[in-house]
């Protein structure tokens, strides 16, 4: 039993601890040195060690931690909605009509409603994050939820335990006053920390995160709780779930309330009429990127919680809130050069080299242009100064040139294409669209050294053989020992080459960071690339119009590599086939019933001339002497179990895009589950698509499929329609 003055002690270090928390990551006025901090926290520990006082609501909970095992669902005491968005000043003037004709309509509403001029509203920034409900019961931390599909989430308690303004514990009034709190708000990955994380990543030649968002959702999916501290994830306030308890009458006095108790929340304010709320989101925007962290938006909601209980909900959302989404940021900046790349498939494009600029929170020098022939139709120049966004809030392009009909810019030369490849000096081919418009301009000579190269890196790259370790910097450090003296060689011409690495131990050890631990983990995990079959395989070979989800289709059919090339051609494309054709191939009349790989007249041959190739046999021959599996763990047999299952189902045979952030699964997790019920994904949106599946922060895709007036499903009617198939 621990003494009086260690009970006190203990006790002593978590208050001061949680008020050094508070007063670092909420209120940004530290009264104590990292130093001090770091030493009263070791104190802390060593008493709650030597004395068995742990408690999950100690600061000591906030670091460290072991791997959780994995997350269970659980429900939501309330449904977590998601909320409309809107994109234009009469989009929020129509929402306010349609909430002043709803309340009016409700009886005795008249004293809280006096039309949508007269009523308060409260507009608060929409956070760029990863939304959660956080449950405290008689002021402590019991539960964090992520949204999951509205009705029930992940349990990700652990993790959000080490998110450092969240506080563990209420106290006082806050304690007293609530037997239940449940608070909803955006865990984040704060700007600095997603740029500081982003070099390290690429320094450990390691994929970089895309935008803060995904940064985010990926920290709190993982299962090591630690890395939340490490990456410096924050919380930011900004709803209620279940409370058991009273709050203040309005959403502006009680979002104050939270901020008395310790919870991060941004500024609220009010206004009292339509035009005012359009003034907020105007004056919003030139602040909004100042922030330390992504915003993309300003929600607006009826302030009165009455008021919103009457006006009640939708399926998926309330009533009486809406988000007004910015347009992607634009920014003028000066064009200083135009690099060409080679990509795996001999693909060559142009890319811009600018002058930095601040975009959408993070600095932007260099930007896609897509093609040669765009980049002719948008009269680009170097010495331009052109005008870039961020499409999706993630890939920045070149939208336009700024003063194209200026003499400066008709002064400039025109940027010549290149006639024969940057690296390799082999010939171009050009391919056009029917408009006679360059889409696409290929090195064709197999043996390109920059074809390699990025062959390599993609093969290797986490979803296709996921060797870990083996990321660009380090293949640049290997192919670089070729042409130097003063280091062994290491061969690294072909995908072969690499299951080979295991031989070249010594000389691995001897390149730059490359310490003994570090090697045995990479050609650990090239031994286990090894097992990952078929369709990984072909995926990664960089084969033109064969990726991730051909691959697979084309596994659901063919047993293993033997059986793929002993297939004619047109059993590589069994929608295409006549029934006659079909028949002899052992395959449904019924084109409906038949699996569909993908392919079509086009892009058969093209696959079937590689896979018979010198080239193709080669690495396909190479790669079996050296203990590849080249069989399929995707093929289903025909009259199975699993075969039947992917038959009838509503996304049988339909092509599916996903975009947004979806809560419940991984697009990797969710692109299995629907090809496994027979359907085909595709990362782009077209005529031929069938469904849009949106997340949240759904972009530019969901914009076209409403343009082509193609079905959209977001993840609560995915559940309702095919939720029993996909086994949640």
């Amino acid at each position: 039993m621990p003494s009086k003055d260690v009970t006190e002690r203990v006790n002593e270090l978590r208050e001061r601890l949680h008020r050094a928390n508070r007063a670092y990551y909420k209120e940004a006025k530290p009264f104590m040195s990292d130093r001090e901090f770091d030493e009263q926290l070791a104190e802390l520990k060593r008493l709650e060690d030597e004395h068995d006082l742990h408690d999950p609501n100690s600061p000591t909970h906030r670091v460290g931690g072991e791997p959780v095992e994995g997350f269970k669902t659980v429900k939501h005491a309330r449904p977590m909605l998601s909320i409309d968005n809107s994109y234009s000043e009469e989009d929020v003037r129509d929402w306010a009509k349609r909430v002043a004709k709803r309340a009016e309509s409700e009886d005795s509403a008249g004293d809280l409603f006096a039309g949508e001029d007269h009523t308060v509203f409260a507009c608060d920034a929409k956070i760029d994050g990863v939304a959660v409900s956080v449950r405290y019961e008689n002021g402590e931390l019991k539960q964090a939820l992520t949204r999951g599909n509205g009705t029930e989430g992940d349990d990700i308690t652990t993790h959000a335990r080490r998110v450092r303004s969240l506080p563990l514990v209420l106290e006082g009034e806050a304690a007293n006053r609530f037997e239940v709190l449940e608070v909803r708000g955006e865990i984040y990955m704060p700007n600095p920390e997603f740029e500081r994380i982003n070099e390290k990543r690429e320094a450990d030649g390691e994929e970089p995160f895309m935008n803060p968002r995904n940064a985010t959702a990926g920290t709190l999916k993982g299962l090591r709780p630690d890395l939340v501290a490490e990456r410096g994830l924050g919380f930011i306030a900004h709803g209620f779930g279940e409370v058991q308890g009273e709050l203040p009458d309005t959403y502006s006095e009680s979002i104050k309330l939270l901020d008395g108790y310790g919870f991060p929340v941004n500024e609220t304010i009010t206004v009292d009429s339509v035009d005012a709320v359009i003034t907020a989101i105007s004056t919003f925007a030139e602040k909004m990127r100042d922030l330390p962290y992504a915003v993309d938006g300003m929600v607006v909601r009826v302030d009165s919680f009455e008021l919103q209980k009457r006006l009640g909900t939708t399926s998926k959302s309330p009533r009486w809130c809406i988000a007004y989404k910015y347009p992607a940021e634009r920014k003028p900046t000066l064009l200083k050069d135009i690099e060409i790349q080679v990509g795996k498939t001999g693909k060559i494009t142009p890319r811009a080299v600018m002058e930095p600029v601040l975009l959408a929170g993070t600095m932007v020098s260099h930007a896609t242009l897509h093609n040669f022939g765009l980049l002719a139709e948008k009269d680009i120049r170097i010495g331009d100064t052109v005008m870039v966004e961020k499409a999706g809030e993630i890939i920045p392009q070149v939208i336009e040139v700024v003063n194209p009909d200026s003499k400066e810019h008709k002064s400039r030369s025109r940027f010549e294409p290149p006639t024969e490849c940057p690296r390799c000096s082999g010939p171009l081919e050009i391919e056009r669209d029917e408009s006679d418009r360059e889409t696409a301009r290929r090195c064709i000579n197999p043996e390109c050294p920059a074809q390699i190269r990025e062959r390599l890196i993609w093969f290797a790259g986490r979803t296709q053989m996921d060797i870990d370790g083996l990321g660009e910097k380090t293949i640049d450090q290997i192919l670089e020992t070729a042409e130097s003296d003063e280091v062994e060689t290491i061969p690294l011409e072909h995908f072969a080459d690499i299951f080979r690495l295991k031989d070249h131990r010594d000389a691995l050890l001897a390149l730059d960071r490359m310490g003994e631990k570090k090697v045995d983990n990479l050609l650990a995990s090239i031994e286990d690339a090894k097992g990952r079959g078929l369709a990984k395989v072909l995926a990664g070979m960089g084969i033109r119009h064969l990726g991730d989800s051909t691959a697979k289709a084309l596994c659901s059919m063919f047993r293993d590599i033997d059986d793929l090339l002993d297939a004619p051609e047109d059993a590589l494309r069994p929608k295409t086939l006549k029934k006659e054709r079909a028949k002899e191939l052992g395959l449904p009349e019924d084109p409906k019933q038949r699996p569909s790989t993908n392919l079509g007249n086009d892009t058969a041959p093209i696959i079937h001339e590689w896979l018979h190739s010198d080239t193709g046999q080669k690495a396909l021959t190479a790669l079996r002497e050296v203990g590849v599996d080249l069989t399929s763990k995707d093929y289903i047999e025909p009259g199975s179990d699993a075969a039947s299952k992917m038959e009838g189902t509503p996304v049988s045979g339909k092509t599916i895009v996903l975009t947004g952030t979806l809560e419940k699964f991984t697009r990797p997790d969710l692109t299995k589950k629907l090809e496994a019920l027979g359907a085909k994904v595709t990362g782009s949106v077209s005529s031929k698509t069938d469904l849009v599946i949106a997340g949240e922060e759904a972009g530019s895709k969901l914009d076209k499929a409403k343009k082509l007036d193609i079905t959209v499903w977001d993840e609560a009617q995915m559940f309702d329609q095919i939720g029993d198939l996909l086994g949640e």
